[in-house]
């Protein structure tokens, strides 16, 4: 089950099917896509202004719900590039800052995921990696690209072969995500960066965000970069949040954004 909440410019997005870990089949990949249209849908609306993921229970999400399913009738292109990857875009070009808690397992799918999330905050005692070579299978969810860009070469083909887990905190460490934190605070603190990054300078967080992506899948170098964060800036200059902070700062006052 996928639900989804909003609330002080917040969209909470919700795996919630615990007794099997938030595995997730087709049917849940389509709800979840879903969840992401509508919740899209209020942020043009000004109605949203940052996003947060998470798993209900003591797992984030193991990955793919097999149940039912035999090797002789997986169409797995129709489920991971029919359903998954156009998730995974529509999760990273999604139109706010988005974050995600993850606890416990966090695994093929869900490790998927959370890797299409902006910022990911995980409990100290989380499990990620690829434990596909038990299977006779392959990580996925663009995992090899991601492992490597931010693990290197090695690193990430030892965790292939030999299947083992890292945990939270070995993950953060390492550079695969942002903070890791006690698991029973793990919700709480998320949800509070959340909300101060809602009442926030929004307009421009996108724009970083899409110059971090650009930088990333362009391979851009220092003045390229420097280029397109130029012209941000002189788009940026005539909205309203811009107005807002120039002028807070002058005053010596506490900005009030409104993501516009």
């Amino acid at each position: 089950m996928i639900s989804l909440s909003i609330a002080g410019g917040v969209a909470e997005i919700v795996l919630d099917a615990p007794h099997k870990l938030n595995s997730l089949d087709g049917q849940a990949l389509k709800d979840l896509a879903q969840a992401y249209d509508d919740a899209a849908a209020a942020a043009s609306r000004g109605e949203v202004r940052a996003l947060l993921l998470r798993g209900e229970g003591r797992a984030f999400c193991a990955g793919r719900d097999i149940a039912g399913v035999t090797p002789e009738t997986d169409d797995v292109q129709g489920y991971l590039g029919g359903l998954l990857q156009p998730l995974l875009q529509k999760m990273s070009a999604f139109p706010a800052p988005t974050f995600a808690a993850a606890q416990g397992a966090c695994l093929g799918v869900g490790l998927g995921l959370l890797l299409a999330t902006d910022v990911v905050y995980v409990a100290e005692n989380a499990k990620f990696g690829s434990p596909f070579a038990k299977l006779g299978a392959t990580l996925d969810s663009g995992g090899h690209w991601y492992f490597t860009e931010r693990l290197g070469m090695h690193r990430t083909l030892d965790l292939i072969y030999t299947a083992e887990l890292m945990s939270g905190a070995d993950a953060v460490a390492q550079g695969m995500f942002s903070r890791a934190m006690p698991a029973a605070e793990l919700l709480e603190n998320t949800r509070a960066i959340v909300a101060k990054a809602a009442a926030g300078a929004t307009t421009a967080f996108t724009a970083s965000k899409e110059l971090v992506g650009h930088i990333r899948d362009q391979r851009l170098g220092l003045w390229a970069s420097m280029a397109e964060e130029n012209a941000e800036q002189a788009r940026l200059c005539q909205t309203t949040d811009y107005a807002e902070g120039f002028l807070a700062f002058q005053q010596k006052r506490t900005p009030e954004f409104k993501g516009r």
